[in-house]
């Protein structure tokens, strides 16, 4: 059976249901279903000079592989027209009814994996929904605990102990029983996403030169060590903490099955500097694959169809790897 890819196209006023018209460029073995206004996706076309394109209303009981110029359109209509580059706070709620629909149905089955595309968080929130993001969206529908953000490009993989935090409170927010949590979700995925049977962790030090022995903070010594410590008393192979400007290099990039990074800053100028618009943002700890671009909304290239489509195909390259690893983990099982 082919695999499903539920698309979601994001933020209507932003370039997420433009670049998800690419999917319909060419034949794939896989079925792309786009989540989204139909109207809206309809006008994108005539307005790319696609106009003969197909649009085809989406059947959950139908598998059919991706053929070129034509797109699957699980339809919810947006409340209000939508102008190319203007967020308007009345289609905020429309955005996560998207998200829903496809969440809802990858918790049950019916799509193998999701690709998000970019949405505006500021106008979600002005709408009245409370909204931090795809991650914390998904991590609460599907009831978990905890999930974990990962970037990857080609030869890199950064997952993040802590995500959108302060930096004034990272010290307070990174706790041994958190990098422990972070460390079993990031192992396992690895192992069951990856192909990756003992996966090699390579983990950053918080302070400059790892804490210098503590005369740079505590963290190291405190934290981060005593945690690593136990987890290897489980299996898992660590390598540290070590400081990030050594770690990313060359020479320990290509031993390690990923690194751990302990914020959103430290890590990922490294992976988006290596990758950018060919690199993808991806939940771990989900009962579901979901992966995403890893750019935003671009209002200002809304509407003129020229944003690069790098990143979102990287994303539907790696939801589709990802469902044959999983595949291939389940067998051996």
């Amino acid at each position: 059976m082919i695999p499903r890819l539920a698309i979601t196209t994001g933020e209507p006023a932003g370039i997420g249901p433009e670049i998800a018209l690419a999917l319909g460029d060419k034949a794939a073995e896989a079925q792309y279903v786009l989540i989204g206004d139909r109207r809206l996706i309809e006008r994108n076309l005539r307005e790319s000079g696609r106009p003969d394109w197909k649009v085809a209303e989406y059947d959950p009981a139908v598998r059919n592989a991706q053929e070129p110029h034509v797109l699957t359109v699980l339809d919810i209509e947006a409340p209000e027209k939508v102008e190319h580059g203007v967020l308007n706070k009345n289609n905020g709620k429309y955005v996560t009814e998207i998200l829903r629909r496809a969440g809802e149905g990858a918790l049950k089955g019916e799509f193998d994996a999701i690709v998000t595309c970019p949405v505006q968080k500021g106008i979600i929130c002005d709408a009245g929904i409370p909204f931090t993001g795809h991650t914390e969206f998904f991590r609460d529908l599907a009831g978990v605990r905890e999930v974990v953000m990962m970037l990857a490009t080609d030869g890199l993989r950064v997952p993040l102990v802590t995500t959108h935090v302060p930096i004034r409170e990272l010290a307070d927010t990174i706790t041994s029983d958190l990098i422990k949590r972070v460390v079993r979700i990031l192992n396992s995925s690895l192992i069951e996403y990856f192909d990756a049977p003992v996966p090699r962790i390579f983990v950053c030090s918080l302070n400059p030169h790892a804490g210098e022995n503590g005369h740079l903070g505590h963290e190291e010594i405190d934290t981060i060590i005593p945690a690593l410590e136990d987890l290897r008393k489980e299996g898992i192979d660590l390598a540290g903490p070590l400081p990030a400007d050594t770690v990313f290099q060359p020479k320990y990039m290509e031993q390690a099955d990923s690194i751990l990074a302990m914020y959103h800053d430290q890590g990922l100028p490294v992976l988006k500097y290596r990758g950018f618009g060919h690199a993808v943002n991806i939940t771990l700890g989900l009962p579901f694959i979901r992966t995403s671009v890893d750019h935003g909304t671009a209002l200002d290239l809304a509407g003129t169809f020229r944003a690069d489509t790098g990143s979102l195909f990287y994303a539907v390259k790696t939801a589709l790897e990802m469902v044959q690893a999983k595949k291939k983990f389940e067998s051996r099982s």
